[in-house]
């Protein structure tokens, strides 16, 4: 396990693993608050991560809380460092590249400690036409389908997981009409009003996108808005 510098500037540290894999944090998109960034592949466990200020644990990521203790201070013993995540960290976003030539394959968790779901988008003609379709299931159950995508290459719609609605955004303007390298993305907002923090944004533009989920992180903490997973999907050719 690596640890981070005491201090870091005012971009942000980066420290490397022994698997090649970097994980670095910045504080200046977020105002007060913190973006914890893994290159790579995101670890699905044997793994933590515990920010720290004042000697006091702020965010705690991973499963091996135990093993974090053992690394800090004594004053934060197991039962303080689950009383701490619980209570104060919450999981607000999740930003992923995906790649595929037809399926594009994420996990995603909606909810604190609910379940972890498989998140599979389609993007094929449909049968006997040469009109191309979106579909988007959660765990194998088609939630959503898009057709005559031609005319509806971005939009929205609401699915409902785990009984908590969420909406789903999409913009799959590159894949139909752009360059071969072109991605499309997507959002997953649990929150009713997610269309009042998109309205405005063209999703094509990964600038704009920063600009626009730094400030809609810091709405979200302001007004108690869900979890948000953004996917930017990469044709394979």
């Amino acid at each position: 396990m690596k640890e981070f510098p005491s201090c870091f500037g005012e971009n942000g540290v980066q420290v490397a693993d022994s698997s090649s894999s970097s994980i670095s944090w910045t504080k200046n998109l977020m105002g007060q608050g913190l973006s914890v960034g893994i290159d790579e592949l995101e670890p699905l466990e044997g793994y933590y991560l515990v920010v720290l200020f004042n000697k006091k644990i702020v965010l705690l990521l991973g499963d091996l809380k135990k093993e974090a203790c053992k690394k800090i201070d004594s004053d934060n013993s197991y039962n303080n460092v689950v009383g701490v995540y619980n209570s104060d960290a919450i999981f607000i976003a999740k930003r992923e590249h995906i790649f595929g030539k037809k399926f594009y394959c994420a996990k995603a968790q909606f909810c604190d400690k609910g379940k972890v779901h498989d998140v599979r988008i389609e993007c094929d003609v449909l049968v006997g036409t040469n009109e191309p379709c979106l579909v988007i299931r959660i765990d194998s159950k088609i939630m959503m389908q898009v057709k005559q995508l031609k005319w509806k290459f971005r939009g929205n719609q609401t699915i409902l997981v785990d009984g908590f609605p969420v909406e789903v955004f999409w913009d799959v303007h590159n894949w139909l009409f752009g360059n071969a390298t072109g991605n499309a993305v997507f959002m997953f907002q649990t929150c009713v009003s997610a269309d009042k923090l998109w309205s405005g944004q063209s999703v094509s533009d990964p600038s704009l996108l920063t600009w626009a989920y730094s400030q809609q992180f810091r709405d979200s903490q302001l007004q108690g808005l869900g979890f948000s997973l953004i996917l930017y999907a990469w044709k394979n050719e």
